[in-house]
Order: structure tokens, then C-alpha cells, then sequence
């Protein structure tokens, strides 16, 4: 590879070039002003986190070569040219209007992030038409739809973000099957989403249910080898995770999300988010769930994060919670929670925040000390029937000795022997006259 330097609006930067042509553009935070004339033969055009201004030109939609397209953190306004939907694209600027409808049949996009923006309008449905889909990021902007479940059509699809825009109604009609079977991480907070959280759905999440059988070296997401160069697909990527908002420069494969949180979900919370045996962040927080927590969140053994603040939630914490061996953040605040907070494991390192707001809570880590009666923690399946079976052995012991005892008297009393039991109850007998 041979390196050439041209000069654009009085600006000199590095171009690459392969048997002559110039393939690629790569230029972090040298650039101001507006995107300057690009050579036609540009395979990859990586301008972001510069200073970059004004519309994203039409021209570059002559790049007929062009395969990436990255122009996140810089200052653009204006719209998106239509011919966007023709390449993987990093898009985290001021653009608004609607997102184009273009996607054509056969689209060999693998990657749409267009967060942090002023996007409005819904996501087209033509994007459905770009099969080897993975990774989609509308974060931050405007759009106003209903929950796209077309997207289930997308086989490769693994990452959904849709935090912080304005998509409304359920997720999935109960009615309606969508399976999303690589799909790891999936960010629907911040929207106002509502109705019952969907049972279905989850029971399609294929990627998440597996578990990690085969725990093998850590994969990172990445693109389809284009002239055996491979990049990764995470471009200003951040979302709730593990109580706070974290930034990722890279995505593991194994990296399981799901994050329903602040919107107007109502209803129990499924049992069946118990099979999802691979995830490690769930956050339910700041809706209107009601009902108990479900005992078979115990079988995440894999979870690191569960928050569940903000709800309607009742009951006692199930004690099956003390098998999550990983987790490190557990917010349960806000609740209606009663009875003893369970002991033990990972209960012993939370503190005060993680129960606040349930006035019915009782036990470490909290002031209030629960009565007598509540001091043993929520019983597990078959300890009714342990508690059965120690009354019995005492009544049958007592039952035991009564007969014993009155049997031992009689052959006493007939007999005469043995001598010195009979002259012991003979002195008794004698002191209780005496009195």
C-alpha cells in the first residue's frame, strides 16, 4: 500500500492507495469546513469526530465504489441524501428530516447508525430489504412509530437501539410471532411504548435463551471481511448498563441487553425472562408493572444488572435471587415490596439505594428490623412440607413416651420389680401423705 497526500480546502491529509487508486479516506480531528470533493474510486470515507460543517453533499451519491461511510461527531445540518441507505453508515451530527426510503432490493448494508440527531418520521420499511443487517442505532432523535417487528425478517440482525425517540403502542401483538434469532441487545427505554411486556418476543430471543454452552475466546462485532480488511461496527455507542450510562468502543457478541425501561408498560412480569440463560444486563425500571417478582429470575446466572426500580411491584424478594452469583448492581427501589430482604452472597454487598422506597422491606441493609415472624426469608418450594414433617416427629415422640412411660408404671406396680424403682415411688408416695 503506498500513501499519497492531497491537499483539499488548504488541508492535507493522508489518502491510501492500492495499485494506484485511492480506496480509502481516514482523517480524525484535522478537519473544518465542509466535506471537500472525494476521488470516484473511494471504497471507505472515515471523516468522523472532526469539525466538519454545513450538508452532507449530494455528490458523494456519485461515489458509485463507495462501501463505508462515516461521518459521525462532526457539526452537519441539513438532510440525508437519499443514496445513504447504499452504504454502512455512521451518522451522529444535527441532520434532520426524515430518514430516506430508498433501501433497494438486495441492500448490502450491514450497519445503520444514525443516532444523536433530529431525525423525524418513522423507519422505513424498505429497510427490510437489507438481508445481512446486523446492527441498527436511531438513538437520540425524533422518529415517531410504532414498534417495528418487520425487523424480525432480518435474519442477521443482532443489535436494535431504539432509546430516546417516540415510538409508541405495544411491542408485538400477542397474536403476532416475531422471531429474532441473533438478536443480543435490544434498547427500547426512553420511549412510550405500552401494554403488556411481550411474552412472545421473549420467547423468540434464540441468541439470549441459548446460554453460553460453548464459552469459547471473546468475539468482538465485526464486519463481513471487505478485501480481507475487517472494522468494527461500534461508532459513539452508549446505553444504560450496570446503573450508569457506559460508552463502548467495542461489542462482544456475548454482550446480552435488555432494556425496556421508561416507558408505560403495565402487568406482571413474565416468568419466561427466566429462560433467557445468557443475560447479563435486564432493566425494567420506571414503568407500571405490578405483581411479584418472578422466582425464576434465580435461573439468570448469568445477570450482572437488575433493576427493577420505579415499578408497582408487591410481594416478598424471592429468595432464588441469591443464586446470581455475578450480579454486581440490583435496584429494587420504589417499589411495594414487603417482608426480609434475603442474606447472603451477593445481597450482603448492596446497600441502602437498592431497597428505598419499599416501606414494607425489613432487614440488613435497612434500619427496620423485621418482627419474630418474619425473620426467616421467603420459603422456597417443599418447605411446608419440611415444616409438616418435624411436627409429626415431635407429636410421635411424645406419643412414643406417653405409651412407654404408662406401660413401664403398670409392670411396676403388678409385679414388684425391679425393688429400688418400687421403693423410690414408695418414698414419693409416702412425703406426698406427710404434707
Amino acid at each position: 500500500m503506498h500513501v499519497l497526500h492531497h491537499k483539499y480546502n488548504s488541508l492535507t491529509f493522508i489518502v491510501s492507495k492500492n495499485l494506484q487508486t485511492p480506496n480509502s479516506i481516514s482523517i480524525p480531528n484535522f478537519l473544518q469546513g465542509q466535506i471537500p470533493t472525494l476521488p470516484s474510486s473511494l471504497k471507505w470515507c472515515l471523516l468522523s469526530e472532526n469539525n466538519l460543517v454545513g450538508e452532507i453533499p449530494s455528490s458523494i451519491c456519485n461515489l458509485s465504489s463507495l462501501i463505508i461511510l462515516s461521518l459521525y461527531k462532526n457539526s452537519f445540518r441539513g438532510r440525508i441524501p437519499e443514496c445513504i441507505g447504499d452504504w454502512s453508515s455512521f451518522l451522529n451530527n444535527y441532520v434532520h428530516g426524515k430518514i430516506p426510503k430508498g433501501f433497494a432490493q438486495g441492500c448490502t448494508l450491514q450497519n445503520f447508525q444514525v443516532n444523536n440527531n433530529q431525525l423525524e418520521g418513522s423507519l422505513p420499511r424498505s429497510l427490510a430489504n437489507c438481508k445481512d443487517l446486523k446492527f441498527i442505532d436511531v438513538e437520540n432523535n425524533y422518529l415517531n412509530d410504532t414498534f417495528p417487528d418487520w425487523l424480525g425478517n432480518l435474519d442477521h440482525l443482532q443489535v436494535l437501539i431504539l432509546r430516546s425517540n417516540r415510538f409508541y403502542g405495544q411491542v408485538v401483538n400477542s397474536n403476532v410471532i416475531v422471531s429474532f434469532p441473533r438478536l443480543h441487545v435490544i434498547d427500547l427505554s426512553h420511549n412510550n411504548l405500552s401494554g403488556y411486556l411481550p411474552i412472545k418476543f421473549f420467547e423468540n430471543l434464540h441468541a439470549i435463551r441459548k446460554g453460553n454452552e460453548k464459552k469459547g475466546k471473546p468475539e468482538y462485532m465485526m464486519n463481513s471481511p471487505v478485501n480481507w480488511t475487517r472494522y468494527s461496527y461500534v461508532r459513539g455507542l452508549s446505553f444504560m448498563a450496570k446503573g450508569s450510562e457506559m460508552e463502548f468502543e467495542s461489542l462482544l457478541t456475548s454482550w446480552m441487553v435488555i432494556d425496556f425501561s421508561n416507558n408505560k408498560f403495565l402487568g406482571e412480569i413474565p416468568k419466561t425472562l427466566g429462560e433467557l440463560h445468557s443475560l447479563i444486563v435486564l432493566n425494567l425500571s420506571h414503568n407500571s408493572l405490578t405483581g411479584p417478582i418472578p422466582s425464576s429470575l434465580g435461573d439468570l446466572l448469568e445477570l450482572e444488572s437488575l433493576d427493577l426500580s420505579s415499578n408497582k411491584l408487591q410481594g416478598r424478594i424471592p429468595t432464588e435471587l441469591t443464586n446470581l452469583g455475578f450480579l454486581a448492581v440490583l435496584n429494587l427501589s420504589q417499589n411495594n415490596l414487603t417482608g426480609p430482604i434475603p442474606q447472603g452472597k451477593q445481597f450482603n454487598t448492596f446497600n441502602n439505594d437498592s431497597y428505598i422506597g419499599n416501606f414494607g422491606l425489613c432487614g440488613l441493609p435497612l434500619s427496620n428490623r423485621c418482627d419474630n415472624d418474619e425473620k426467616t426469608p421467603g420459603k422456597f418450594d417443599g418447605d411446608d412440607d419440611e415444616e409438616l414433617d418435624w411436627r409429626y416427629s415431635i407429636l410421635m415422640g411424645y406419643g412414643c413416651g406417653l405409651v412407654l412411660g404408662v406401660s413401664l408404671g403398670y409392670i411396676v406396680l403388678i409385679t414388684g420389680k425391679p425393688w429400688w424403682l418400687v421403693k423410690i415411688i414408695e418414698r414419693v408416695q409416702q412425703r406426698f401423705t406427710k404434707r
